[in-house]
């Protein structure tokens, strides 16, 4: 992976990125609020199906009003995160953090198409109140807790040799 890094952080388009000084701190500033834009709109979903905001509207609605918000947020993260990479190789392919907060973000993605599509168009109108199974509650929980993992991942890679020591890659470097 090291020597992919130091291709990639040889490119034109890397050397762009690095040699522009407003561009990595634009990208970063971009991607951690696009980031509290999907943590928001995630939370605010998991908080409806625990009875705990907005109970006084269906489900439907809530999810109508803030999956529109995480779909855009994840797609301009991605877009951004995508370009920090580029600019950044070795920092991040060379990070256990990365690579972990990666893996969480597929399994995040993942569960919040599983969890939209679990419940039909039916049940989406239908639920008006905290009337969701024990499983579904605790996935709504699990998401929230899958999210803060990914928050505190992305924020750890900057400091991916004190976070893991020993178990950090960037020690190979």
């Amino acid at each position: 992976m090291l020597d992919f890094a130091e291709w990639l952080q040889a490119t034109s388009a890397s050397v762009t990125i690095q040699s522009v000084g407003w561009i990595i701190p634009l990208l970063q500033s971009i991607h951690i609020l696009m980031i509290g834009i999907v943590f928001v709109s995630v939370l605010m979903i998991a908080l409806r199906v625990l009875g705990r905001m907005r109970v006084d509207e269906p489900f439907g609605q809530v999810w109508n009003r803030f999956a529109p918000w995480m779909w855009s947020g994840l797609v301009v993260m991605t877009l951004t995160g995508a370009l920090l990479v580029v600019g950044e190789p070795v920092r991040e392919l060379m990070s256990l953090s990365f690579w972990l907060k990666m893996a969480l973000l597929a399994i995040g993605i993942a569960s919040v198409v599983v969890f939209g599509r679990s419940l039909e168009p039916g049940t989406l109108a239908a639920v008006n109140g905290p009337e969701f199974s024990t499983a579904t509650k605790s996935v709504a929980v699990a998401t929230v807790v899958l999210w803060l993992a990914i928050i505190f991942l992305g924020r750890a890679i900057a400091y991916d040799v004190e976070v893991w020591g020993s178990l950090s890659p960037a020690l190979s470097v």
